[in-house]
């Protein structure tokens, strides 16, 4: 006797319109709201909370509550309508956004690990990803388990955050820049000394600080090798030459450089062994004039006293 309401519904209910309705049902999958008498909709259980744990709705409503939610779809045919409990909320995506912005450092535990990173809790029911590129500066770390367990409290740096994906990206090397510190005291054009860690067809790398390397490329360690020379073939490590007789500097061995091309963006270091060699002949050269008499000084003593160095 009394005209069908779902004849109305796609009119009335159109999506983004937020109501207020009375829990009538629950399931496994979801919960039922009467939205006005003979009209119910569903909210699905991924529609209920921002979160993405996975909670029974029976933990998050109960049956007779009143709740605001928000249409997403009305299908007049199957006399179904979809709604939404968190859309009716603020987005805590965004709230996340505006309390942890780029660069604030976070604590948190270590909810689960993967062979690409770990998932660390920020808030209850937000997790960030730390890469497994991003939990140490000196270390190669190939497997996140290595360093932490679930459970571990960790701080880290936010790297990014995209409200709309859903993602946090975390770093933990972040937290205690060395490369920044490294770049603030050292400029192009400084001698710095340091250890070869390794060396290759193409240079030696050189361990300048604590997890700092740069790289000195073949054709700045021999003033007798440019760049288009390939006659002399790189000696194996452990040779026990030194640096003036084979061309390349020998692992293990500590020697004096300078900083020819910086990169702070993508943490390299350009360095010249041959630059360094003739800047310490220019200042070995200037201490002995200094020593001599004024105006008594010659070249060829400063040559007889460096054969006699």
């Amino acid at each position: 006797l009394l005209p069908d309401p779902w004849v109305t519904v796609p009119e009335r209910y159109t999506a983004g319109k937020k109501l207020t309705g009375k829990i009538m049902g629950l399931t496994d999958y979801g919960a039922f709201v009467e939205v006005e008498p003979g009209i119910e909709g569903l909210v699905h259980v991924s529609e209920m909370s921002w979160s993405k744990r996975k909670v029974h709705p029976s933990k998050i409503v109960n049956v007779g509550d009143d709740v605001d939610v928000v249409v997403l779809g009305v299908d007049s045919n199957e006399r179904r309508i979809s709604l939404g409990m968190k859309q009716a909320q603020p987005d805590p995506w965004q709230q996340l956004a505006d309390k942890y912005p780029v660069g604030t450092v976070v604590s948190g535990r270590i909810r689960n690990l993967t062979e690409f990173g770990a998932f660390l809790e920020i808030e209850e029911g937000f997790d960030g990803l730390i890469h497994v590129s991003d939990i140490s500066w000196t270390g190669r770390i190939k497997n996140p388990g290595d360093v932490y367990k679930k459970g571990d409290a960790v701080e880290a740096k936010v790297l990014k955050i995209d409200p709309a994906s859903r993602r946090v990206s975390l770093g933990v090397k972040q937290v205690n820049d060395i490369w920044s510190s490294w770049f603030e005291k050292h400029k192009v054009g400084d001698l710095v000394r340091g250890r070869v860690s390794r060396v290759t067809t193409f240079g030696a790398f050189v361990e300048l600080a604590d997890g700092i390397e740069g790289l000195c490329h073949i054709s700045e360690i021999d003033e007798r090798r440019n760049k288009g020379d390939k006659g002399d073939k790189p000696q194996a490590a452990g040779t026990g030459h030194g640096a003036r007789q084979s061309g390349l500097l020998d692992p293990g061995r500590d020697y004096e450089f300078k900083i020819v091309k910086i990169s702070q963006n993508q943490h390299k270091i350009g360095l010249s062994y041959r630059a360094a060699q003739k800047q310490a002949e220019r200042r070995d050269m200037e201490d002995y004039r200094s020593s001599k008499s004024k105006g008594t000084a010659t070249i060829g003593d400063a040559i007889m006293a460096k054969r006699s160095l």
